[in-house]
């Protein structure tokens, strides 16, 4: 009877670790994507700024052209 009980402890305990293991793989694996979303994001906002800045100095240049 010590035996059956011992067993069931230890399967309880070890399935507890094994939910615990698996919530921080979760939630690593959603920060991961949360970053990667957020790099993305930065990328995107990086080339609209440069393309921004493109247009602004071929502006002042067509000014410049158009003045002369």
């Amino acid at each position: 009877m010590k035996h059956v009980v011992l067993a069931f402890l230890f399967a309880g305990l070890a399935g507890c670790g094994v939910e615990t293991a698996t919530t921080a793989a979760t939630g690593a694996a959603i920060k991961k994507q949360e970053i990667d979303a957020g790099k993305n994001t930065m990328e995107q906002a990086q080339r609209k700024l440069e393309q921004a800045q493109r247009l602004q100095e071929q502006a002042r240049r067509d000014t410049e052209a158009a003045a002369k």
